[in-house]
């Protein structure tokens, strides 16, 4: 693996399965009464967010805390950053202070590598702008290959808002690394802009007919509508989106039985998704988050711990 985690870019099919690998160990550990590794004992983790998050920031804490290291969270509106002090005199005033590794989480596409020339510790990218969310995507992927096993040959759906999706951008990459054949399906406006060429370069389809992709799906993952990202009127009304590209109840009857639902949320529940789909038996959004503290830990140890064993 490379210093730093800033995409998916930054890790070929070997790591990533090295990663998920060491994540299967990491997820007995949540089984335990005990839940404590002594791998990062003495090394100090700032999670440093620009942005709100909930799933995120606490995965990352609670991964770090069971592998023995010190985490602090920092939050823009709690530091001085809010009082106009610049991101890069933030970044090298935190990292003055003897830290280990960095987890940042920020509104500006490119951030997180910023910060990565600025520093000499690992960054790991927590979300940047509408660029990459790559923990997200291993999560996804790692939840996936414990339910489908092999993701060679799969054909997984990724539907919803596009164009502000950085979580879509990281899984296009990551499940294609995996082998899994990836449909990104929206309505034109929700389509990301140059999307033509892009799909032919990095090898997946995009589709505007939902109903047309559902029956062939062997997984499907729900994005979320970004509102707070949108300035103007991306669709007409929510029940006109929830009619075109929500997992309603009747396009949950048409999924093949067995077919895992994703969505990485916060869900907003009868727009993108309906109350029946994210409850379903196989939805596996709880799996995502369990998973998420897993894959982290391995991030964690793989990034911040050495070749010694996690246990």
């Amino acid at each position: 693996m490379n210093r730093h985690l800033l995409s998916i870019d930054d890790l070929d099919a070997g790591d990533i399965h090295q990663i998920f690998t060491t994540a299967a160990e990491m997820h007995d550990v949540q089984r335990r009464q005990v839940k404590k590794l002594p791998a990062l004992r003495g090394r100090t983790v700032i999670n440093l967010f620009f942005e709100d998050s909930t799933r995120t920031r606490s995965s990352f804490e609670i991964a770090g805390k069971w592998l023995s290291a010190d985490v602090i969270n920092l939050s823009a509106k709690g530091s001085s950053a809010s009082k106009g002090e610049s991101l890069r005199d933030t970044v090298l005033t935190v990292t003055a202070m003897g830290v280990d590794g960095l987890v940042v989480r920020h509104m500006a596409s490119g951030a997180a590598e910023q910060i990565s020339h600025w520093v000499d510790v690992p960054v790991i990218n927590a979300g940047d702008g509408t660029h990459e969310h790559p923990t997200q995507a291993l999560l996804d992927g790692y939840t996936l290959t414990r339910r489908l096993g092999s993701l060679e040959g799969r054909h997984v759906a990724i539907v919803g808002d596009l164009t502000h999706s950085r979580v879509f951008r990281s899984n296009v990459k990551c499940l294609t690394q995996l082998g899994a054949t990836v449909t990104a399906v929206a309505p034109p406006t929700l389509m990301p802009a140059g999307v033509g060429d892009w799909s032919k370069a990095a090898g997946f389809a995009t589709s505007y007919d939902l109903d047309a992709v559902l029956p062939e799906a062997d997984a499907v993952m729900m994005l979320r509508v970004q509102r707070e990202r949108m300035s103007g009127g991306f669709f007409p009304t929510a029940r006109e989106y929830t009619v075109g590209y929500g997992l309603t109840r009747d396009r949950l009857a048409v999924l093949r039985p067995g077919t895992p639902i994703l969505h990485p949320g916060p869900m907003n529940r009868g727009l993108e998704i309906s109350a029946d789909a994210a409850d379903a038996l196989d939805s596996v959004v709880l799996d995502q988050v369990s998973a998420g503290v897993a894959v982290r830990m391995s991030v964690l140890y793989h990034l911040l711990a050495g070749e010694e064993s996690p246990a």
